[in-house]
């Protein structure tokens, strides 16, 4: 399933499979394709604090992946964090 936004329907979410999601065990911060990438890297400051660093790790990833250039040095900060 390819999408032209970053928008998804609630059907939509719930076909993807775990693994696409930033936070699979919350199914949230869904990365399918590039601009969910960048959406994942504006809604960052959203995620809870203890998780930060899971999840930069992840968009950073899948950055790579998608050809996506993460500008946000909060999270490349955090993806660094061990």
């Amino acid at each position: 399933m390819k999408q032209s936004s970053d928008h998804l329907s609630y059907k939509e979410r719930n076909e993807f499979p775990s693994e696409v999601f930033g936070l699979p065990e919350l199914r949230e911060y869904p990365m399918p394709d590039a601009a969910h990438v960048r959406a994942a890297e504006s809604y960052f400051r959203y995620c809870p604090e203890n998780l930060k660093s899971k999840l930069a790790r992840v968009i950073i990833a899948r950055a790579r992946q998608y050809g996506v250039e993460i500008h946000s040095p909060i999270i490349i900060s955090y993806a660094n964090r061990l």
